[in-house]
């Protein structure tokens, strides 16, 4: 997929999760979780993207470096690590939702991944192997677009709850 398209997918589904956590004083507020996702969903897309591909002549591969599951979790619990740490020092607060997001933002663009010709990774007998459920180029618009407009309708739904 198109890194866009991570970017409104991973919002989205953020958004959404956000909407049914609740506290003892009150749900997140949306605007704040729209900013604090997008932060990460920009953030962690992007690194995983960046540390997971490499260049082989021409062509671009990704690694099981960050494209498997656990994997991509940790490196998105890392940035909102590191966005905690910097939110602490700026508001003196940390939105506790964020650590949260930060489990879910990374198998977010794996859910995204499966679905291109050259898939995750996954473990099989001891070897690191491909694996995807379609086989969409990564640029198709018709496959980025659908994931763009779910990201936006699961960034809308929590506005009317």
């Amino acid at each position: 997929m198109r890194l866009y398209a991570h970017y409104v997918f991973t919002i989205g589904v953020l958004v959404f999760i956000n909407s049914f956590l609740v506290t003892p004083l009150s749900p997140p507020n949306y605007y704040d979780s729209l900013f604090y996702g997008g932060l990460l969903s920009v953030f962690s897309n992007t690194l995983i993207d960046r540390l997971g591909h490499e260049i082989r002549g021409k062509y671009i591969s990704r690694t099981p470096t960050t494209h498997t599951f656990p994997r991509s979790m940790l490196w998105s619990l890392l940035v909102s690590v590191l966005l905690s740490f910097l939110f602490f020092y700026v508001r003196h607060t940390i939105p506790y939702y964020l650590l949260i997001d930060g489990v879910i933002a990374g198998p977010s663009h794996m859910v995204l991944d499966i679905f291109t010709e050259r898939g995750i990774y996954v473990k099989r007998n001891g070897r690191w192997k491909r694996f995807a459920l379609a086989h969409f180029r990564y640029n198709n618009p018709a496959v980025n677009g659908l994931a763009v407009l779910l990201g936006l309708l699961m960034m809308l739904v929590p506005l009317y709850l």
